[in-house]
């Protein structure tokens, strides 16, 4: 059961609400239930947002945690006289000390997706999408030379969530390549991929979750039996060794720690951050 109940308000897409909350209440054991409320945009569906909230209120005995990111001071006004939750105005908190400290005034604008459409960088990003969907697991050998990341893995380890992350949080062309039995008994990288050796990176994963993952997909197979799964993982490290290729283990980590890392590792010279 939710311990509290959390509301995401924002006059735009709440994305920068919600990702900074959370990282916030990552810090604490709980599992709040999580409300979503964008496009607040005016007055009559601030008094909405507040009844909602303190229907909310009333019902769990709580104050609900309530995280804003409202640009429209008409619509924030009527949530910070009417909300009887614990408001966190995030703009509030550090737009307007940046102000004074910078001696400017931000853009005030409803979300940074607001004119995102007309940039280059949304362009990019939809590029890349496209370029890590045609990519995924192996189905194209056409423009790696414009990847800016191959992953290369057994199969279930990994890599097509990782490569469409990178592609729709950073705009990276990600590629990604299974290591099948075949690259084993060569015991060498598939032939199209050694020409791009440098933009490589290897995702690995224990046996056993292995073996968890694809049962959920193929019970009691050999593609999900342990000793196969053991086998597999045991060869692709030897061949990634082989090859000098970077690599991690993905068993305990999120998608956002393995994007990290590669970004760390990698450091594509076109990305700004």
């Amino acid at each position: 059961m939710h311990t509290r109940t959390v509301f995401f308000v924002s006059d735009g897409t709440g994305i920068t609400a919600e990702t900074f909350g959370n990282a916030i209440l990552a810090q604490f054991e709980m599992k709040p239930r999580h409300v979503r409320l964008p496009f607040i945009d005016s007055v009559d569906k601030a008094h909405q947002t507040v009844r909602q909230i303190n229907h909310t209120a009333e019902i769990e005995g709580k104050k609900p945690i309530v995280f804003t990111t409202l640009v429209n001071m008409e619509v924030l006004r009527v949530i910070q006289e009417g909300c009887k939750g614990m408001l966190l105005d995030m703009f509030g908190t550090f737009v307007h000390p940046l102000e004074d400290e910078l001696g400017i005034k931000s853009h005030h604008r409803v979300g940074r997706f607001s004119d995102v459409s007309r940039s280059k960088e949304y362009t990019d990003r939809i590029e890349a999408i496209n370029f890590s969907l045609a990519h995924d697991d192996g189905q194209s050998n056409r423009d790696l030379v414009n990847a800016d990341v191959i992953l290369v893995g057994v199969s279930r380890s990994g890599k097509t969530p990782t490569s469409l992350y990178l592609a729709m949080q950073y705009g990276m062309k990600a590629a990604n390549y299974p290591l099948i039995p075949e690259d084993f008994e060569r015991r060498q990288l598939p032939p199209a991929l050694e020409p791009h050796r440098k933009k490589i990176f290897g995702l690995t994963i224990q046996p056993e979750r292995l073996s968890e993952i694809r049962n959920e997909r193929r019970p009691n197979s050999k593609y999900a039996d342990l000793v196969n799964c053991r086998n597999e993982v045991a060869d692709a490290e030897a061949m990634m060794r082989r090859a000098g290729i970077r690599w991690l283990s993905t068993t305990t980590k999120s998608i956002e720690e393995i994007a990290t890392t590669i970004l760390q590792e990698i450091r594509p010279e076109r990305l700004e951050y």
